[in-house]
């Protein structure tokens, strides 16, 4: 299976690693950064490309763009792991778009395309006998989107409760065991690598809410946009709203909820039982799924990382491969 890869940041970077690493008769034959490309139909050596990346700062030719690599590539799945940008899903968007329409396979981490053209782009697909797949936009590791379609396949989903951010998961433990005030976890979490320079997405809800738009797609069969989720982040909270909780035996957690027969789709920081199968640690995602038949799963792993947002998008190239040479 012959793949182009569009983004050489960490997830960039950690796929194409973990290509090399593992015998998955993957075929890297274009890759793109923002300043360059590199188009080679007889599959490109990752070792160079990182050795040349590590010297010159870009990937290959200057004069190529991640446009010539979708429209001129030999490749049969796309992978676009490029920065999200929720407002206008672009440039990602048109890249899937032009890449379906070459009767191209897509597979991406970028939530923004998927959360704002969910229809759409499933249309297209459709239209040119492709798959688009985006295991890799919830949940990191955690195989989210293959449960709910093959696994669960048959059972009525009726809600999905979730911690799908870690970023705020990981300053709520810090607040909640440590007694720290949200600045000084914000702070910490900064130094650990688990927030960015400006975390608003992360803290607003805004990121877990663009996740939850793409579950109850998946899930509902609708179109929902960002706009139909009521967001509360977490950058109100306090130490003694913690404390008080934790008096009751509970906790305080950014739960992401779908019910979607009831038009309910929301992000707010909720009081829980200790207990509770979402109380997970530090940056680490779980999700709920409450089925007809199959009742409740919850499903808890790593929510990010470079070799876990790897795997997801693995899954899926694997998948689609697999699914071809049966014939499909």
């Amino acid at each position: 299976m012959k793949v182009a890869v569009l983004g050489m940041g960490s997830v960039g970077r950690g796929l194409l690693e973990m290509i090399e690493e593992k015998d998955l008769d993957l075929t890297v034959t274009a890759v793109a950064d923002s300043r360059s490309a590199l188009l080679d139909k007889d599959g490109i050596r990752i070792d160079e490309l990182f050795l040349a990346k590590k010297e010159h700062g870009f990937c290959g030719d200057k004069s190529l763009s991640a446009m010539d690599v979708v429209t001129r590539g030999d490749y049969d799945a796309l992978v676009e792991v490029t920065p999200t940008n929720a407002t206008t899903g672009e440039p990602a968007l048109t890249f899937m778009k032009t890449a379906l329409e070459r009767g191209k396979h897509v597979v991406t981490s970028n939530k923004g395309p998927i959360a704002r053209e969910f229809a759409m782009l499933h249309q297209i697909a459709s239209r040119n006998r492709v798959q688009i797949r985006y295991e890799a936009t919830v949940g990191g590791a955690i195989p989210i989107m293959h449960a709910l379609r093959q696994g669960l396949a048959g059972n009525r989903v009726l809600a999905i409760f979730g911690v799908l951010n870690g970023t705020c998961n990981y300053i709520l433990t810090r607040m909640a065991k440590e007694g720290l005030t949200y600045e000084q976890a914000l702070l910490e979490a900064r130094e650990m690598g688990y927030a960015e320079a400006d975390p608003t997405y992360d803290v607003k809800g805004i990121d877990a809410a663009i996740k939850l738009v793409i579950l109850a797609n998946v899930i509902g069969k609708k179109n929902v946009v960002l706009e139909d989720v009521e967001v509360t982040g977490i950058d109100m909270l306090t130490t003694d709203a913690l404390r008080l909780a934790e008096s009751e035996h509970c906790t305080i957690r950014l739960i992401a909820e779908a019910i979607p027969e009831k038009g309910i789709f929301r992000v707010a920081p909720r009081i829980i039982p200790q207990s509770h199968p979402l109380v997970v640690e530090g940056s680490l995602n779980a999700i709920t799924i409450e089925t007809d038949m199959a009742g409740e799963i919850t499903l808890i792993g790593k929510g990010a990382g470079s070799v876990e947002t790897a795997s997801a998008i693995i899954g899926d190239l694997l998948f689609i491969r697999d699914f071809h040479a049966r014939g499909h």
